[in-house]
């Protein structure tokens, strides 16, 4: 790790000797990052570890992090720059998530999901990967989705196994989403269906043309 004085780490914080930080850092009470025996963990400039966060071993994560109370981030993920994770938000192993995502509370990203740059995950959302949930052949099969840049995902969504969001679409809350959503497009409903197109939100149209 860095110098102490760069790093705040609480009493009762338990930071695995391997963890690199980058720079400064403020680890609040009872979070636990690294794993022994596991690759380091290492972290960018400036991050804020709130109560209760657990990181696990051999995380790749960028500069200006910030995590909720309680928040659970298992191994081996690729994680940008100014990323933001929930309290009680869940991400499992292996997942890549780009710069400038913001993950709200309660939300579950599994294994092999992508979350590619600026994209907005609502509090609840609930995203999957497996196709056959508990039979034989589950981990064999298991589907990540794909979150495109700059999409935005509403409040209780439930993604399925597979499902690729396009850039700049809109989910709207509640929704269950079993296909493919094309970019630039609002959807909402179970199933979702395509509503209109997101350019025709006058909030969003100056963002989405530039």
């Amino acid at each position: 790790m860095v110098e102490q004085a760069e790093v705040s780490v609480a009493a009762s914080a338990q930071v695995d000797p391997s963890t690199v930080f980058a720079g400064t850092a403020v680890v609040e009470d009872w979070v636990l990052v690294g794993q022994a025996g596991a690759a380091p963990t290492q972290i960018g400039d400036d991050a804020i570890l709130r109560a209760g966060t657990i990181i696990y071993g051999a995380n790749q994560i960028g500069a200006r992090f910030r995590t909720g109370n309680k928040a659970n981030i298992r191994e081996a993920n690729t994680i940008g720059d100014d990323v933001s994770i929930g309290t009680l938000s869940v991400v499992e192993h292996h997942v890549t998530i780009g710069d400038r995502v913001r993950i709200h509370t309660q939300v579950f990203v599994p294994e092999y999901t992508i979350l590619e740059e600026d994209v907005w995950i609502g509090p609840n959302v609930v995203i999957t990967n497996s196709r056959y949930p508990a039979s034989q052949s589950s981990k064999e099969n298991l589907d990540g989705c794909i979150l495109r840049s700059g999409c935005k995902i509403g409040a209780n969504v439930t993604v399925l196994p597979g499902v690729e969001i396009g850039a700049n679409a809109l989910v709207g809350a509640g929704s269950v989403v079993t296909q493919n959503v094309p970019a630039g497009m609002v959807v909402a409903g179970n199933p979702a269906r395509v509503i209109r197109p997101v350019e025709e939100i006058k909030d969003y149209k100056k963002s989405i043309q530039s």
